[in-house]
């Protein structure tokens, strides 16, 4: 599902909400989300999971067309670990 079809899918389901206020709720969801996690703090929705930081050190990796060593520098990804909720419903139990 993209971010469109949660919309159109949102506004279906809450008609007395317009589709342009529906939109500007999730995409202020989705900046809160990001914005917090941007700040280094961890975004926790009970039953679906938990988005936080993690920090990726320095290291040396390789060019796979040459095979050359690369300096790759240190990095923070995004990482999301699933509730209980949601990996019980993906697994039906």
């Amino acid at each position: 599902m993209i971010r469109s079809e949660l919309i159109q899918k949102l506004a279906e389901e809450n008609p007395h909400l317009f589709q342009r206020d529906v939109e500007r709720i999730v995409n202020t969801v989705f900046e809160e989300v990001i914005e917090a996690m941007a700040r280094g703090d961890r975004v926790e929705l009970r039953g679906f999971g938990a988005f936080s930081v993690k920090h990726r050190d320095a290291r040396v990796g390789r060019n796979p067309r040459t095979g050359e060593s690369v300096e790759v520098d240190h990095k923070y990804v995004p990482f999301f670990k699933a509730g209980k909720q949601l990996r019980d419903r993906l697994n039906d139990q």
